[in-house]
């Protein structure tokens, strides 16, 4: 299926590894030219090799609310017009306490609203879309409550957002993944450190295995396309039906 995604430009904030990387990846194979940031040029320059030919990208902090704005101004120039937005940022802030609150708020709520008033003023001009990356977390109690929390928020913001954006013709949507394991992520991570907490939770998904970052991908760049376009104001769960469990 032909998504209509050749030659637009598409931004993936939190874009060099994990679910965020192969979003970009799986525009890129549609024919969009992409950009990503990263926190270091350490994750940025690996992610742009392994992307190759049709990606450029910029370090930047997402909880820096002057420096996110610079970075997506001038990523829709690179682009020659932005046609979608992926919010992807996590500051992963899992404790209970200032530091996991502010953690959270910063990068998974914050970054997510001021990349959005970035972008829509050049959404507006191609009728583009927002993608934001919430997790399944924020759909039922979650053991990091913080992060639960904030995920959550990004869920009803999307319905805020595509209210709030229809008029200016910009689809607003968002992908609610689960357990997601990739390499150098916290499901490896915890397949290693943690094995009961990772075997107890790959256990309760009812196809017995954690999901990949390119089955989000997928959903993903079918929901910033036009072939989604009269979905607006959706979360869809990626997750093996996990969130039943």
């Amino acid at each position: 299926m032909d998504l209509g995604l050749s030659g637009k430009g598409v931004i993936v904030t939190g874009g060099t590894r994990g679910i965020g990387l192969a979003i970009a990846k799986a525009c890129l194979a549609e024919g969009a030219k992409v950009s990503v940031c990263g926190r270091t040029q350490a994750s940025l320059d690996p992610a742009l090799t392994e992307l190759g030919a049709g990606a450029v990208g910029a370090i930047c902090d997402v909880g820096d609310a002057d420096a996110l704005a610079a970075y997506i101004d001038a990523a829709a120039a690179s682009l020659g017009g932005l046609f979608a937005l992926v919010n992807n940022p996590s500051g992963f802030g899992a404790s209970d306490d200032e530091e996991g609150w502010k953690k959270g708020i910063d990068v998974d709520l914050m970054g997510v609203v001021r990349a959005t008033w970035a972008a829509a003023p050049h959404l507006e001009k191609t009728g583009g879309s927002v993608l934001n990356i919430s997790s399944i977390s924020g759909i039922g109690p979650s053991g990091s409550i913080p992060y639960g929390a904030v995920k959550a928020a990004v869920i009803q913001l999307t319905q805020s957002h595509a209210v709030h954006y229809a008029p200016q013709r910009i689809r607003v949507n968002c992908i609610a993944p689960g357990s997601i394991e990739f390499p150098g992520g916290s499901w490896e991570q915890r397949r290693y450190n943690a094995p009961d907490k990772y075997y107890a939770t790959r256990d309760k998904i009812p196809f017995g295995r954690m999901g990949t970052p390119d089955e989000v991908a997928r959903v993903a760049a079918f929901l910033v396309s036009d072939a989604a376009g009269w979905v607006t104001g959706q979360t869809v769960a990626v997750d093996g039906g996990q969130n039943f469990g």
